[in-house]
Protein backbone atom coordinates (compact mmCIF):
# COMPACT_ATOMS: atom_id res chain seq x y z
CA UNK A 1 0.00 0.00 0.00
CA UNK A 2 1.27 3.58 -0.48
CA UNK A 3 1.52 5.88 1.41
CA UNK A 4 0.91 9.86 2.78
CA UNK A 5 3.93 11.65 3.72
CA UNK A 6 4.18 14.77 5.33
CA UNK A 7 7.17 17.03 5.05
CA UNK A 8 7.36 19.83 6.96
CA UNK A 9 9.59 22.50 8.37
CA UNK A 10 10.24 26.06 9.05
CA UNK A 11 10.55 28.81 5.97
CA UNK A 12 13.62 28.50 4.25
CA UNK A 13 13.89 24.76 5.75
CA UNK A 14 14.13 23.61 2.01
CA UNK A 15 10.84 22.33 1.36
CA UNK A 16 10.08 23.30 -2.49
CA UNK A 17 13.85 22.36 -3.10
CA UNK A 18 13.67 19.05 -1.91
CA UNK A 19 9.62 18.68 -3.79
CA UNK A 20 12.06 18.68 -7.12
CA UNK A 21 14.72 16.59 -6.22
CA UNK A 22 12.30 14.06 -5.51
CA UNK A 23 10.45 14.91 -8.82
CA UNK A 24 13.76 14.57 -10.76
CA UNK A 25 14.94 11.21 -8.79
CA UNK A 26 11.27 9.72 -9.96
CA UNK A 27 11.89 11.06 -13.17
CA UNK A 28 15.04 10.06 -14.22
CA UNK A 29 14.47 6.39 -13.43
CA UNK A 30 11.71 6.96 -15.90
CA UNK A 31 8.43 7.34 -13.64
CA UNK A 32 5.78 10.37 -14.56
CA UNK A 33 4.94 12.58 -11.47
CA UNK A 34 2.29 14.70 -10.74
CA UNK A 35 2.83 18.53 -8.72
CA UNK A 36 -0.07 20.67 -7.66
CA UNK A 37 -0.21 23.02 -5.37
CA UNK A 38 -3.16 25.13 -3.43
CA UNK A 39 -4.52 28.06 -5.58
CA UNK A 40 -4.21 30.55 -2.82
CA UNK A 41 -0.33 30.40 -3.17
CA UNK A 42 -0.34 32.73 -5.72
CA UNK A 43 3.27 33.33 -5.17
CA UNK A 44 4.84 32.10 -8.65
CA UNK A 45 1.44 31.78 -9.56
CA UNK A 46 1.12 27.97 -10.82
CA UNK A 47 5.19 27.18 -10.66
CA UNK A 48 6.76 25.60 -7.38
CA UNK A 49 9.00 28.17 -6.70
CA UNK A 50 12.58 27.41 -4.43
CA UNK A 51 14.95 30.07 -2.71
CA UNK A 52 17.34 28.53 -4.79
CA UNK A 53 15.73 29.65 -7.63
CA UNK A 54 14.33 26.87 -9.43
CA UNK A 55 10.53 26.58 -10.75
CA UNK A 56 8.71 24.20 -12.04
CA UNK A 57 5.11 24.42 -13.63
CA UNK A 58 3.02 22.24 -11.25
CA UNK A 59 0.38 20.32 -13.63
CA UNK A 60 -3.10 21.14 -11.67
CA UNK A 61 -4.06 24.06 -8.61
CA UNK A 62 -6.04 23.09 -6.40
CA UNK A 63 -8.87 25.42 -5.54
CA UNK A 64 -10.03 25.94 -2.27
CA UNK A 65 -13.92 24.68 -2.99
CA UNK A 66 -12.33 21.91 -5.57
CA UNK A 67 -11.94 18.61 -4.43
CA UNK A 68 -8.00 17.38 -4.92
CA UNK A 69 -9.05 13.39 -5.57
CA UNK A 70 -11.23 14.50 -8.32
CA UNK A 71 -8.29 16.83 -9.97
CA UNK A 72 -5.49 13.89 -9.13
CA UNK A 73 -7.73 11.67 -10.98
CA UNK A 74 -8.83 13.88 -14.63
CA UNK A 75 -4.95 14.57 -14.36
CA UNK A 76 -3.82 10.83 -14.25
CA UNK A 77 -6.42 10.01 -17.04
CA UNK A 78 -4.72 12.74 -18.79
CA UNK A 79 -1.22 10.80 -18.27
CA UNK A 80 -2.76 6.98 -18.83
CA UNK A 81 -4.06 8.73 -22.04
CA UNK A 82 -0.48 9.68 -23.48
CA UNK A 83 0.36 6.15 -22.60
CA UNK A 84 1.73 6.28 -19.35
CA UNK A 85 0.69 6.38 -15.57
CA UNK A 86 1.49 8.21 -12.27
CA UNK A 87 4.11 6.83 -9.94
CA UNK A 88 3.70 9.79 -7.27
CA UNK A 89 1.82 12.71 -6.33
CA UNK A 90 4.12 16.01 -5.23
CA UNK A 91 2.17 18.86 -3.24
CA UNK A 92 3.53 22.08 -2.27
CA UNK A 93 2.50 24.37 -0.11
CA UNK A 94 -0.11 21.82 1.89
CA UNK A 95 -0.54 23.60 4.66
CA UNK A 96 -3.03 25.99 2.69
CA UNK A 97 -5.40 22.52 1.78
CA UNK A 98 -8.48 22.18 4.05
CA UNK A 99 -9.18 18.99 5.82
CA UNK A 100 -11.03 17.80 3.35
CA UNK A 101 -8.55 17.85 0.76
CA UNK A 102 -6.08 16.23 2.89
CA UNK A 103 -8.49 13.34 3.32
CA UNK A 104 -8.82 13.27 -0.50
CA UNK A 105 -4.59 12.97 -0.52
CA UNK A 106 -4.75 10.14 2.23
CA UNK A 107 -7.43 8.51 -0.44
CA UNK A 108 -5.24 8.75 -3.21
CA UNK A 109 -2.26 7.07 -1.05
CA UNK A 110 -4.59 4.13 0.21
CA UNK A 111 -7.24 3.42 -2.43
CA UNK A 112 -5.63 4.74 -5.32
CA UNK A 113 -1.99 3.50 -4.26
CA UNK A 114 -0.55 6.35 -5.56
CA UNK A 115 2.25 7.49 -3.17
CA UNK A 116 1.58 11.02 -1.99
CA UNK A 117 4.32 13.81 -0.61
CA UNK A 118 3.00 16.44 0.84
CA UNK A 119 5.29 19.91 1.63
CA UNK A 120 4.61 22.38 3.68
CA UNK A 121 4.94 24.17 7.36
CA UNK A 122 3.06 23.23 10.46
CA UNK A 123 2.63 26.68 12.24
CA UNK A 124 1.31 30.28 11.21
CA UNK A 125 2.92 33.41 12.41
CA UNK A 126 1.19 33.54 15.60
CA UNK A 127 1.87 29.89 16.33
CA UNK A 128 -1.13 28.28 15.53
CA UNK A 129 -1.31 25.03 13.30
CA UNK A 130 -3.03 26.01 9.62
CA UNK A 131 -5.62 23.50 8.97
CA UNK A 132 -4.35 21.16 6.19
CA UNK A 133 -0.87 20.88 8.08
CA UNK A 134 -3.13 19.97 11.77
CA UNK A 135 -4.90 17.32 9.32
CA UNK A 136 -1.93 15.91 7.92
CA UNK A 137 0.00 15.46 10.99
CA UNK A 138 -3.25 13.92 12.63
CA UNK A 139 -3.54 10.97 9.19
CA UNK A 140 0.08 10.83 7.31
CA UNK A 141 1.60 7.55 7.21
CA UNK A 142 4.88 9.16 7.93
CA UNK A 143 6.15 12.48 9.51
CA UNK A 144 9.11 14.19 8.27
CA UNK A 145 10.65 17.18 9.66
CA UNK A 146 13.11 19.76 7.25
CA UNK A 147 15.37 21.67 9.69
CA UNK A 148 16.56 24.87 9.29
CA UNK A 149 18.49 27.44 11.68
CA UNK A 150 17.60 30.85 13.18
CA UNK A 151 19.83 34.16 12.75
CA UNK A 152 21.06 33.15 16.33
CA UNK A 153 22.10 29.25 15.14
CA UNK A 154 19.06 27.65 17.23
CA UNK A 155 17.14 25.24 15.44
CA UNK A 156 14.18 27.47 14.13
CA UNK A 157 10.94 26.21 14.78
CA UNK A 158 8.55 29.23 14.40
CA UNK A 159 7.81 31.55 11.10
CA UNK A 160 7.84 35.92 12.05
CA UNK A 161 5.92 37.88 9.55
CA UNK A 162 7.56 41.23 8.87
CA UNK A 163 6.18 44.00 7.43
CA UNK A 164 8.73 45.85 6.14
CA UNK A 165 11.34 46.11 8.62
CA UNK A 166 9.28 45.31 11.72
CA UNK A 167 7.41 41.87 12.89
CA UNK A 168 3.79 42.35 13.54
CA UNK A 169 2.06 39.43 15.60
CA UNK A 170 -2.08 40.29 14.25
CA UNK A 171 -3.52 39.90 10.48
CA UNK A 172 -5.33 37.40 8.90
CA UNK A 173 -3.40 33.66 8.59
CA UNK A 174 -2.76 33.58 5.30
CA UNK A 175 -0.53 36.35 3.86
CA UNK A 176 1.84 35.38 0.92
CA UNK A 177 5.18 36.73 1.29
CA UNK A 178 6.39 39.12 -1.48
CA UNK A 179 2.42 39.39 -2.41
CA UNK A 180 0.63 43.10 -2.73
CA UNK A 181 1.88 45.85 -4.34
CA UNK A 182 2.34 48.47 -0.49
CA UNK A 183 4.49 47.38 2.11
CA UNK A 184 5.88 44.02 1.38
CA UNK A 185 5.49 41.26 3.80
CA UNK A 186 7.78 38.61 4.65
CA UNK A 187 8.87 35.82 7.11
CA UNK A 188 11.88 34.79 9.28
CA UNK A 189 12.50 31.59 10.76
CA UNK A 190 13.04 31.89 14.01
CA UNK A 191 13.70 29.26 17.32
CA UNK A 192 11.51 29.78 20.56
CA UNK A 193 13.53 32.23 22.56
CA UNK A 194 14.19 34.46 19.36
CA UNK A 195 10.22 34.29 18.57
CA UNK A 196 9.31 35.21 22.31
CA UNK A 197 11.88 38.09 22.42
CA UNK A 198 9.96 39.42 19.32
CA UNK A 199 6.77 39.17 20.40
CA UNK A 200 7.18 40.46 23.89
CA UNK A 201 6.95 37.18 25.47
CA UNK A 202 3.46 36.36 23.32
CA UNK A 203 3.10 32.91 22.43
CA UNK A 204 -0.07 32.50 20.02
Amino acid sequence: MAKLYFRYGAMNSGKSTALLQAAYNYEERGQHVLLAKPAIDTKGASQVESRLGMTREVDFLIGATEGARALFHRERDRVRRAGNDVACLLVDEAQFLDPAQVDDLFRIAVEDDIPVLAYGIRNDFLTHAFPGSGRLLAIAHTLEELKTICRCGRKAVFNGRRIGDRFVFDGDQVAIDGAGDQVVTTYESLCGHCYLQESGGRLG
